[in-house]
């Protein structure tokens, strides 16, 4: 691993904090449109991962700083408060962010290490 493929990890770590922090928030102002723009987010910085690294850690590495921050917002401070208004789209963002993740580490064809793409009969 090289210096700039683990600090590429670590910037899409960042982001997916960020793209978690600015759903929580988005999903519950704007329901339903927040909710499906806070998936899309998720899905965006997933699947932008694998492409950008061509491995299917970069989809793990945004969806581990999302689920990192998710988890963070979602505990109670001692005044009682949360980040997340109850009702069903909290949980669909939760649980559907975390299949969004999976769904792109999953499905994305990768292509195996040193080999390039070639045109056949060419």
């Amino acid at each position: 691993m090289t210096a700039g493929r683990l600090t590429a990890y670590v910037v899409l770590f960042v982001l997916g904090a960020l793209v978690g922090g600015a759903g929580a928030l988005v999903q519950a102002a704007w329901f339903p449109a927040g909710l499906v723009l806070a998936l899309l987010g998720v899905a965006g910085i997933c699947y932008g991962g694998v492409k950008a690294l061509d491995s299917r850690a970069g989809a793990a590495a945004p969806a581990g700083g999302w689920l990192i921050a998710v988890m963070l917002l979602t505990a109670t401070r001692p005044e009682g408060d949360f980040v997340f208004g109850a009702g069903v789209g909290s949980y669909v963002f939760l649980l559907g962010g975390i299949v969004v993740a999976v769904i792109c580490a999953t499905l994305t064809p990768v292509p195996p290490p040193g080999v390039q793409a070639a045109r056949l009969g060419k």
